[in-house]
C-alpha cells in the first residue's frame, strides 16, 4: 500500500485524511482489516497517541470497528455511507461541524412537529428531567433527546446521520480545554424544544432549536478560538 508520511500539524486529521484515502483509492474495502497501530505509527512517522486519537474518532463515526484481539477493521457497510466519510474528512474543523449540525437539526425538529408520537413526547420529557437530576456530565443524555427528535421525523436516511454527526461534534469539543457548559440555561432550551414539540408548531420547534444550537455554537466557537 502506497503511504505518505504526515506532517507534524494537525497530525490527527492527516492521519483520518490518509486512512479514508486507503477507502477511497480501493487500496483497501469494506470489511478490511486495517494495518496493526505498529505499523500505522511506522507508515505515518506519527506517536501512538495519535494514531488511537484518529481510530477513536473515526470509530465513533461509524468508519471503522475495533475489535479486542483481532485487531480494526473497516465497516463492512462503509461503501454506503458517504455522510460519515464525508464527517471523516472534516474531522477537526469545528465551525463546519456546527454549522452542519445547525442545518440538519432545525430540518429535524420542523418535521418531528409534525409527527413526533406521545411516547417519543414522554421520552423526550424523561431526558429533561434526568439532565435537570444530574450531578455530573450529562452530555449522553443531551445526546439522546437530540436523538429522539431525529427518530421521532419517521424518516431513516435522515436518523442515519445524526448519529454519526453528534459523535463527532462531542469528540471535537473533548479537545476544548476548559469548556463549560450553563445548565440551567441549556436545560431551559430543551423545555422550550419540547413544549414546541408538545403543542406540534413546527415553526415554534424550529425557532426553539435555532437559539438553543445558536447559543451552543457560540460558547464551541469562543473556547475553540481560545485553543
Amino acid at each position: 500500500m502506497e503511504i505518505k508520511s504526515v506532517n507534524r500539524k494537525t497530525l490527527s486529521k492527516q492521519v483520518i485524511e490518509e486512512i479514508v484515502d486507503l477507502l477511497l483509492s480501493g487500496q483497501l474495502k469494506s470489511g478490511d482489516r486495517l494495518p496493526s497501530e505498529l505499523e500505522l505509527m511506522e507508515m505515518f512517522d506519527v506517536s501512538r497517541a495519535v494514531i488511537r486519537e484518529a481510530l477513536t474518532s473515526l470509530e465513533a463515526m461509524g468508519i471503522v470497528n475495533r475489535k479486542t484481539r483481532h485487531g480494526t477493521f473497516f465497516a463492512d457497510k462503509i461503501g454506503s455511507k458517504p455522510f460519515s466519510m464525508m464527517l471523516a474528512l472534516s474531522a477537526g474543523n469545528l465551525p463546519s461541524i456546527i454549522e452542519t449540525r445547525l442545518s440538519l437539526e432545525l430540518g429535524f425538529v420542523t418535521i418531528a412537529a409534525e409527527k413526533i408520537s406521545d411516547e417519543e413526547l414522554e421520552q423526550l420529557k424523561q431526558t429533561i428531567d434526568a439532565m435537570s437530576a444530574s450531578t455530573s456530565d450529562y452530555t449522553e443524555i443531551d445526546k439522546e433527546f437530540h436523538k429522539i427528535i431525529a427518530h421521532s421525523a419517521s424518516n431513516p436516511l435522515l436518523e442515519g446521520v445524526i448519529a454519526p454527526l453528534l459523535n463527532l461534534y462531542d469528540r471535537t469539543l473533548e479537545q476544548i480545554p476548559n469548556r463549560s457548559r450553563d445548565p440551567k440555561a441549556t436545560i431551559q432550551q430543551h423545555i422550550d424544544i419540547y413544549e414546541a414539540l408538545k403543542k406540534r408548531d413546527p415553526l415554534e420547534a424550529s425557532a426553539a432549536m435555532y437559539r438553543h444550537l445558536d447559543y451552543v455554537r457560540k460558547k464551541a466557537l469562543l473556547n475553540f478560538k481560545k485553543i
